[in-house]
Parts: structure tokens; sequence; C-alpha cells
């Protein structure tokens, strides 16, 4: 007999969420058991109910990679994002995710991802795989860290440092900051040079950036 699969979502967006669960009631095996629309309500949720998957949208109230960390250690998270952009599939596995799965193509792949992560294994979308593997082979990939990557992902798609500051739950100070030690790092004087190298690098692409 097949184990059912218990998860539990956590994303703002109510006609989504409500999407997704309307396809997993269509579909054996799994059942939602909980959900939330604030990251920050995460560990009280599972600490109340039993699951087996975590399905988190990256951007809630604040974005959630800086929480995939502790919220990996209690359950297997896979990650459900608007965001194409390979720097951060790649770090919300580094922070331990175990699944990437793009919103726009839900429909037709969350069930594989949700087995995939089931069976102890990672997954995520085939173009992405491409995607990511050819930044892994770039000599930046580990010029930056993961908060540094965040910080030139936001500042590339146009947000002010105060802005920056209120996505990641920090100050506009730390911004600042992580921007000297950025342009150091990269040897680069201005935002225009960083939203440049944010594409060459696939921290962003140009739909986003024209979005």
């Amino acid at each position: 007999m097949q184990r059912v699969i218990r998860v539990v979502i956590a994303d703002d967006h109510l006609i989504f969420r409500q999407g997704l669960k309307a396809l997993l009631a269509q579909k054996a095996g799994v059942v939602v058991v909980g959900e939330t629309d604030r990251v920050a309500e995460l560990p009280a949720l599972l600490a109340r109910v039993a699951c087996d998957q975590l399905l988190l949208d990256l951007q809630m109230e604040r974005n959630s990679l800086s929480d995939i960390e502790a919220l990996a250690k209690r359950v297997p998270v896979v990650v459900l994002t608007a965001s194409e952009a390979p720097a951060d599939a790649l770090a919300a596995i580094r922070l331990g995710a175990r699944g990437v799965v793009l919103k726009r193509f839900a429909v037709e792949t969350l069930m594989d991802a949700i087995h995939t992560v089931a069976q102890g294994d990672v997954w995520m979308p085939p173009n992405l795989q491409t995607r990511l593997a050819a930044r892994l082979q770039s000599p930046i990939a580990d010029q930056l860290s993961i908060r540094e990557e965040q910080v030139v992902r936001f500042v590339a798609l146009g947000l002010r440092n105060a802005e920056v500051a209120e996505k990641l739950s920090i100050s506009e100070r730390t911004v600042k900051a992580h921007l000297n030690t950025i342009f150091r790092k990269l040897g680069i004087r201005d935002r225009v040079e960083l939203t440049l190298y944010a594409a060459r690098a696939g921290i962003i692409s140009l739909k986003e950036r024209s979005a």
C-alpha cells in the first residue's frame, strides 16, 4: 500500500495556494495537512502538525531563503518560486532545500518533485539544471556568499538599499556593508556594472529586469 505523503503549504498568494490544494486533492497519495501565508508562522505550525514535506514560497512577507536552513532541519523543503534565476535555486539547495519548483510549471512538475523528494533525492526542472550546471562551471560561482548573492539580485532588479533591507530582514547599514564587499570582490564600481554582472552570472534574467 502506497504511503500517504503529508504536506504543508506556505504561500502568501491565496489563489495560488488554493490552486495547489485543488491540484493535490486530485492526486492519490498526497494530502495537505496545513497551510499558512506567513513564513514567520511556520515553526509553530510544524510543531502542531506531522508532515513529510514543506512546500515553501520563496517570496512571502520576507525573503524565505533566510529561513530554509532552520526549516530543512525539521522537514524536507520543496521551494516554490517565480524566479528562474539559477542563483536562487543554488542558494536554496545550498541551504538544505530538497527541491525547486518553478511556479509557472507547477501543474506539470509538482508531483514529480514531491515523489522524488519523498524517495530521498533532490529535484529541479531540467532547464534549471542545465543553467545551474553552466553556472557552477563558471569561476564567478564561488566569489559571493549566499547573502551577497541575495543583495546583488535585489539591487540588480532595481531595489533601493532600504527596500533590499526590508526584503532580507536586515538593516540598511548591513546592506551598504554587503555592497562595499561585493564591489571590492568583483572589482566593479556602481550599480550599473553590478546589474550587468548579475545578468551575465545568471543571478537575474533579462526578462525579470524588464518586468
